[in-house]
């Protein structure tokens, strides 16, 4: 184990506890100050423990708890969606986590199923993960460090899912969303995985077109798309060895808080689907959840007893309420079609709002110079384009259930 791992120690913890608010360029400068700390890896732990504050509090909350390097917070899972992955799995599995990181994934995969192996070509890694591991009492987790496709030969015949995230930074810190860019490449492991393994789930990012995807995943089964707060998180793609006849279902499920929206469609269905489109905004307006607009279910959507108000608005209207709508649900106050008269004498009326736009010519930040409208209070401002090609400002306010 690494000297950074045991020099994890009672002073270190309450130095980080301490410093926890401070300004951390400061502090490093300021290390002198400090003899006997280790002040640039204290900041390291202070750093990742901000980024995982709401994410994953759980970890967050337990100062036992070591972080390998401050980026390592960044891709990891958060907790809720890490719990949700447990669904994908059987009890009595054995998972191999190709990309341990964190070991978030790991780790709640380990509450579930049998046994899990975590794997990691970054030995600081390995010893941080060995720690927390035995910390929070996860000893039926196996951690091995090494390339994932070096060592996939010399696994074990018993792996029933590999577990696969690739690393969506270049060696120079560059953002990736292209599958292909990613480390480990999976388009190209992906064919060795399932010699080994029936199934492979792949976390991927949230910017990845799902369509195009879907032709670098021969095999896929199903799709999940995870969203917190109307922010998308976590693309799922479930990839089984055997054939798959059947038409592919994807799962949109978005956290609020405590509680789960959840929607389910399949491709070939939002194909077909006959949409069932609005001639006149009715009493109430609606914007699906950031999962559902992922995965580009704007025609099936419409069995929840709405009508869409535009091809590429992607809102929707109905006379009664939607209450179990999976997005965002709006009373509607009124409407005024889009000009110049228009935005120099609206804010006499609506001094201040909320401002969305959707398939509108202006951004919000420009719209909102114009209006010169003050952002909050209790009304929603809706720019868009409505049946006819009409640019509407619609007024609402949101419905909370």
């Amino acid at each position: 184990m690494s000297a950074k791992t045991t020099s994890f120690s009672c002073s270190m913890k309450h130095f980080i506890n301490e410093h926890a608010g401070d300004d951390l360029n400061r502090l490093l400068l300021s290390a002198s100050r400090y003899p006997g700390i280790d002040v640039p890896f204290a900041v390291e732990q202070i750093s990742a423990r901000r980024q995982i504050r709401d994410k994953l509090p759980s970890w967050h909350n337990n100062d036992n708890l070591i972080f390998p390097a401050a980026i390592a917070a960044e891709q990891c899972s958060s907790e809720q969606t890490a719990v949700y992955k447990q669904r994908l799995v059987n009890e009595s599995e054995h998972v191999c986590d190709l990309t341990g990181g964190l070991g978030i994934d790991s780790f709640f995969f380990s509450r579930k199923v049998k046994k899990v192996t975590y794997i990691e070509r970054l030995g600081k890694y390995c010893d941080a993960a060995r720690q927390n591991f035995a910390q929070l009492g996860a000893g039926n987790i196996n951690v091995q460090e090494g390339d994932a496709a070096a060592l996939l030969p010399d696994l074990p015949p018993s792996i029933d899912v590999f577990y696969i995230d690739p690393a969506r930074r270049s060696r120079g810190g560059k953002r990736l969303f292209a599958l292909r860019e990613c480390e480990p490449d999976l388009t190209l492991l992906l064919p060795s995985l399932l010699q080994r393994a029936p199934r492979v789930i792949a976390k991927l990012s949230p910017m990845a077109d799902l369509r195009q995807t879907l032709s670098l995943l021969p095999g896929t089964t199903e799709i999940h798309v995870l969203s917190i707060r109307n922010d998308c998180k976590e693309l799922l793609f479930v990839v089984e060895r055997e054939p798959f006849a059947g038409p592919l279902p994807v799962h949109c499920i978005h956290f609020t808080g405590e509680k789960e929206e959840s929607f389910s469609f399949n491709m070939q269905e939002e194909k077909d689907f006959p949409t069932d489109w609005a001639d006149s905004l009715q009493t109430y307006l609606y914007e699906p959840n950031a999962s559902i607009l992922k995965a580009g279910a704007f025609k099936t959507i419409t069995r929840q007893g709405v009508k869409k108000l535009h091809v590429n608005s992607h809102l929707y209207t109905s006379c009664h309420l939607q209450e179990d709508f999976p997005g965002r649900r709006f009373k509607v106050e009124y409407t005024l079609p889009f000009g110049s008269k228009c935005c120099a004498t609206l804010r006499k009326s609506l001094p201040k709002a909320h401002i969305a736009t959707r398939n509108f010519p202006l951004s919000p930040e420009v719209l909102r110079r114009r209006t010169q409208i003050a952002d909050g209070g209790e009304f929603y401002l809706f720019a868009t384009t409505v049946y006819g090609d009409v640019k509407t400002l619609i007024i609402c306010r949101k419905i909370r259930i």
